[in-house]
């Protein structure tokens, strides 16, 4: 094991199992590839709506402020008649 690199993913798979990431670093495949894989596409999956939903909710608090801007604007024109 001495002169292999050690991933900053593998540091995780260590953290979680470390039978798992001992067997994975001798070569031997994983018996949950198929599980791991729909993992990280659900997690890809739900990073894009998280990313999605704070886009919109910016996007949202940039209308109310021009809402609010294009109303004191109106009220100021009024009153100035």
């Amino acid at each position: 094991m001495a002169g292999k690199t050690i991933r900053a993913s593998e540091i995780t798979q260590f953290t979680f199992c470390r039978r798992a990431w001992w067997y994975t670093r001798q070569g031997h495949p994983s018996d949950d590839s198929e599980e791991r894989l729909a993992g990280i596409r659900w997690h890809r999956q739900h990073g894009r709506a998280v990313l999605a939903a704070g886009c919109l909710q910016l996007l949202g608090y940039a209308f109310l402020l021009s809402a609010v801007v294009a109303g004191v604007a109106h009220l100021t024109a009024l009153a100035l008649r």
